[in-house]
């Protein structure tokens, strides 16, 4: 019975990491989009102002920020689900 309980909090919390990482990486494309639609309307106007210069370089290094948490948060996620299933397998033998 307690095995049954951990084997669900432990598929609740990799469904909610999974949604988590969906919904980053929803807002990261959104953002690039925003991003190549910025710089195709500043091509079209010919000159840049420095400020938009700036705030495009803070947006794309937002991009750089997020892409480095998904891969992190990936390759974690893989850790735990190999740490869970390891856990798992031993709670398993000892019953």
């Amino acid at each position: 019975m307690a095995f049954e309980s951990v084997s669900f909090r432990i598929s609740r919390n990799a469904e909610d990491l999974a949604q988590t990482v969906h919904a980053l990486s929803q807002r990261l494309v959104r953002l690039e989009q925003r991003l190549e639609a910025t710089e195709l309307q500043l091509d079209r106007q010919g000159e840049r102002d420095p400020q938009e210069i700036t705030s495009l370089d803070n947006v794309e290094r937002l991009l750089v920020d997020c892409r480095a948490l998904l891969e992190l948060t990936d390759q974690n996620e893989l850790t735990d689900q190999d740490e869970l299933t390891y856990q798992n397998d031993e709670m398993a033998s000892a019953a």
